[in-house]
C-alpha cells in the first residue's frame, strides 16, 4: 500500500483534501461551512497537499502567501499555513508530521522565510516541537481556542 503526502495537481486531488477538511472541520469540529472553505480553495490560489494511504486521502493542509501581521511580515517572504487536518481515525499515525513536512518543503522551494499558522490549542505542542513558537494570546477562531505561531525556515 502506498503512502505519500503530494502537492495538488488536479481537481480530483482538490476535491480530496476538501473532503477530508469538511469531514475533520465541518462534521467533526461543526465549523460552520461557509468558514471552512474560501477563496484560496481553488488551484492558483494557494499550495494544497494532500496525505493518501493507498487511494484513501487521509490529510490535507494548504499553504498561501501571507499579508503580514504585528511582526510585520509581508508575503514575498512570509506564507502562512492552514487547513492542517487529518481525518479521526487516522490520527497517531504520522500524518500530521508528513503532511507538515510536505509544506515546510514546499516554502523553502519557493522562497519563503517565515511560516505563521493559527494552532488549535490542543495541537500547540505539536508545532512547539517542529520548531514554532507561541506569540501573542489564546483567540477564538470559527468558535475554536487558537493560538499564533511563527517559524524561520
Amino acid at each position: 500500500m502506498t503512502r505519500a503526502v503530494r502537492r495538488v495537481e488536479t481537481d480530483d486531488e482538490l476535491a480530496d483534501a476538501l473532503a477530508v477538511r469538511r469531514t475533520v472541520f465541518v462534521d467533526e469540529q461543526g465549523v460552520p461551512p461557509d468558514l471552512e472553505t474560501d477563496a484560496f480553495d481553488v488551484l492558483d490560489a494557494a499550495t494544497h497537499v494532500v496525505a493518501y494511504d493507498g487511494d484513501t486521502a487521509v490529510g490535507a493542509a494548504r499553504l498561501r502567501p501571507y499579508e503580514g501581521d504585528e511582526t510585520g511580515d509581508d508575503s514575498s517572504t512570509c506564507a502562512k499555513v492552514e487547513r492542517v487536518a487529518v481525518r479521526a481515525e487516522r490520527r497517531g499515525e504520522g500524518w500530521g508530521t508528513r503532511l507538515m513536512d510536505a509544506v515546510e518543503s514546499e516554502a523553502r522551494r519557493v522562497g519563503f522565510e517565515r511560516l505563521v499558522l493559527h494552532a488549535q490549542t490542543p495541537v500547540e505542542d505539536f508545532y512547539r516541537a517542529r520548531g514554532y513558537r507561541t506569540v501573542g494570546g489564546e483567540f477564538a477562531e470559527a468558535g475554536i481556542p487558537h493560538v499564533e505561531m511563527v517559524r524561520d525556515l
